[in-house]
């Protein structure tokens, strides 16, 4: 059984209702993110390979281009945008597509 990780970026704006920070949070701000999709399975015996990586690459960008650059508040499907959220927004269009997802996370840098 083996395990590959992607990663990718994007940019996104959102509002966020919330207790604590709440007015810096519910004002429209935006974010670095980075995501990481992970399968698992075995490789094919002929390639090698557990999956194409340029199928994987081409997922990631139609599934970035989704959320980057974009105000997520508005985003169909997502809900408040959330972390939690973008994780199973990204699992629910990475799952249709890999039978081998295992993981998808979402992380941003802060300066809080």
């Amino acid at each position: 059984m083996h395990e590959l990780s992607k990663s990718f970026i994007f940019e996104a704006a959102h509002t966020l209702h919330r207790q604590i920070d709440a007015d810096p949070s519910r004002r429209i701000h935006g974010h670095s993110y980075r995501a990481v999709v992970t399968l698992r399975g075995s490789p094919d015996e002929n390639s090698g390979m557990l999956i194409d990586l340029g199928l994987v690459n081409r997922e990631i960008e139609r599934v970035r281009a989704l959320v980057d650059h974009r105000f997520l508040d508005e985003v169909h499907g997502l809900g408040p945008a959330t972390l939690e959220n973008l994780c199973s927004f990204l699992w629910q269009q990475f799952s249709s597509r890999f039978s081998g997802l295992v993981e998808v996370t979402v992380s941003r840098e802060s300066c809080r």
